[in-house]
């Protein structure tokens, strides 16, 4: 048995021996804080060299470049004043995108932040979530230009660096609902890890909602059912097809547990810890959304430019696999749903971020405005693209 400093960093629990020391690049190594600073021009790319050309998107809809210069841009929020803002993972920044007359001006907020990879917006306040605090910034878009001090409002989370990262979203009871990760690729982890928690928005009554969870980096609310739906990423190095990544849905707050450590993908128990157990113990996934895919921001259509058969169906970036030698996902994909909440179709929508084996980007999260366009952030070229629809266009 390995002593506890022995063990492997988080990324290679559970990796087989003969794995650990191959010739595949670890290319998460490429996103850590310490080396991604020397690599930025990699994630920062001038207009004319962004993939845009590249990218596929159904007949009638056009993909354009809305902002770029935005060093590893993931979560995108609207404010009320239309203001975009965007957060970080790696970088410690928060972005904003001013739109003023069809001029957009891109400023950084915030920098010196840890992680500040969730946002969350209402009633003119910007909720940020680091790896370990929340904070808010109440009236930001009057003050743009000298952002007010962010103000912590909750700092009872756990400091791991493994899926330690968080996504915010306010549900209708006008709650912060957040994800704590698991602290490792696979683990027992502790009662404070592997769950979705609410809190008020002043930070009080903490709950925790839904456990078993790997990691989620997406989630939002059904337009009619008010359930939560979020994606999640299943764990590592079993096989390059096994488990496959999750769609969820949160039917009994407090009680679902989606299991892990120990079942993966509602039908595969863990072979090391797993034993004794049984996928029937938990609540299923709601789909399937393909092996190591690393299904990030998702959204609910609610707009009305698109045409209506995308109304209520739910948009999802899948970033893209990272140790698969035939990389997987990098895309948008259209998950369709029944009137019940259930899970129709899963259809690509966007396609392009990978050729010839190679990421040409890698989208990390959706946003619909409020004219009914949809954002798209690229956290590997640095980039926000923006997505629109011309009925008109479809009969010439």
């Amino acid at each position: 048995m390995l002593s506890y400093c022995q063990q492997p960093p988080s990324r290679h629990q559970g990796r087989p021996k003969r794995l650990r020391h191959g010739r595949k690049v670890d290319l998460i190594q490429q996103f850590e804080p310490t080396s991604h600073r020397s690599r930025l021009h990699r994630f920062q790319l001038e207009v004319d060299k962004l993939p845009i050309a590249k990218l596929k998107v159904p007949r009638g809809f056009k993909i354009e470049v809305y902002a770029s210069g935005l060093a590893n841009a993931r979560s995108l929020r609207q404010g009320d004043k239309s203001t975009v803002f965007v957060g970080s993972r790696v970088l410690d920044k928060v972005y904003a995108i001013n739109d003023q007359a069809g001029k957009r001006e891109v400023k950084t907020l915030y920098s010196g932040l840890y992680r500040p990879n969730g946002l969350a917006f209402a009633n003119g306040t910007l909720y940020i979530a680091e790896l370990s605090k929340i904070s808010k910034v109440e009236k930001i878009e009057d003050n743009l230009d000298s952002p007010p001090k962010p103000v912590t409002v909750y700092d009872d989370l756990p400091k791991d660096e493994a899926h330690g990262w968080k996504f915010l979203t306010i549900g209708p009871d006008n709650k912060l609902y957040f994800n704590v990760g698991a602290p490792c690729n696979i683990c027992m982890p502790s009662p404070a890890h592997a769950q979705l928690r609410r809190i008020n928005l002043d930070g009080g009554n903490p709950e925790v909602v839904a456990r078993g969870i790997r990691q989620v980096v997406g989630m939002d609310w059904h337009p009619a059912l008010g359930q939560l739906y979020f994606t999640e990423n299943s764990r590592d190095w079993l096989s390059e097809d096994v488990p496959e990544d999750k769609l969820n849905r949160l039917t009994q707050p407090g009680k679902d547990n989606f299991g892990y450590p120990y079942c993966h993908q509602g039908d595969f128990t863990d072979p090391e810890l797993g034993w004794g157990r049984s996928c029937d113990e938990f609540t299923k996934p709601i789909a399937l959304l393909g092996p190591h895919s690393a299904p990030l921001g998702m959204r609910f259509y609610t707009g009305s430019m698109f045409p209506s058969e995308y109304r209520n169906a739910i948009f999802i970036a899948r970033h893209g696999s990272w140790n698969r030698s035939k990389k997987f996902g990098g895309d948008i994909v259209l998950v369709s749903l029944n009137e019940d909440g259930t899970v129709k179709s899963i259809d690509p929508f966007i396609t392009g971020f990978i050729e010839n084996n190679t990421y040409l980007g890698r989208p990390a999260d959706v946003l619909v405005l409020k004219d009914g366009s949809m954002l798209i952030s690229d956290d590997f070229n640095g980039a926000v693209y923006r997505v629109t629809y011309d009925g008109a266009s479809v009969g010439r």
